[in-house]
């Protein structure tokens, strides 16, 4: 009998290294830590921390230099291209903070993309309904370049969601939009969120979208601590800081 594994993502010592041509770079110093299925993670820190390079290797985009990732009981670290492609198919989605939409297809087109490429039954049918609930049904037939950026971020949510993904990640999922649109997006994004009971791992300079998710990691020179969120969703009540 199939048991579900008790995180959702799990690393053990994880590192990256690179080449360059004054020798090697150690970008991630060794890293572990769990994420229960649910969660909502933030991972901050300043511009060259390492953060988005943690977030690449947690979505299987990069291979770690050493150490594990088990995604949803999974073993990435063992995986090929292609066997970390077709994972993500099955259990990922993004938002990324330049939108990534395809410029010539249509809203509702950009959103039935991953169904489409899932072989799910009906995508527009699905991605229509996200559209509605992302308030941009009426704008279905635009393609992204008559939409502002608001409603960019707004249509690849929709798309991030129409694989029902069981983990979600967002690389700065607010950082080109205004006050107003980003403070939009964030309750778009979190209430999407609970409602598809996906676990959440994002990215972000604004501390008050991390102050919004349940746990923050805090990235610096390759290092990681972990600040327990005092935000009104976040479990336990002191905040306080542990290495991981």
């Amino acid at each position: 009998m199939n048991t579900a594994p008790e995180y959702m993502i799990s690393t053990d010592s994880i590192t990256k290294k690179v080449t360059t041509s004054e020798g090697p770079l150690q970008i991630l110093q060794p890293i572990s830590f769990d994420v229960k299925a649910g969660e909502t993670i933030a991972i901050v820190g300043a511009s060259g921390s390492g953060k988005s390079t943690l977030l690449g290797l947690l979505a299987g985009l990069d291979e770690v230099s050493s150490g594990k990732i088990h995604l949803d009981g999974a073993a990435l670290h063992t995986m090929d291209e292609e066997q970390r492609a077709r994972l993500r198919g099955e259990k990922v989605g993004f938002i990324f903070q330049s939108f990534m939409l395809v410029q010539s297809l249509t809203a509702l087109e950009n959103v039935m993309l991953p169904a489409e490429i899932a072989g799910l039954y009906n995508p527009e049918a699905l991605a229509n309904e996200l559209l509605e609930k992302v308030g941009l049904s009426h704008r279905a037939s635009h393609f992204p370049n008559q939409l502002s950026g608001g409603e960019q971020q707004r249509v690849a949510i929709a798309r991030a969601f129409i694989t029902q993904p069981k983990i979600l990640f967002a690389d700065e999922p607010t950082g080109n939009l205004d006050a107003a649109n980003g403070e939009k997006v964030e309750k778009l994004l979190f209430e999407l969120n609970e409602s598809a009971h996906t676990t959440l791992v994002l990215v972000t300079h604004d501390t008050e979208l991390a102050d919004k998710c349940e746990r923050q990691l805090l990235m610096h020179a390759g290092e990681l601590t972990e600040k327990q969120s005092d935000s009104p969703q976040a479990k336990g009540d002191e905040p306080q800081l542990k290495a991981i």
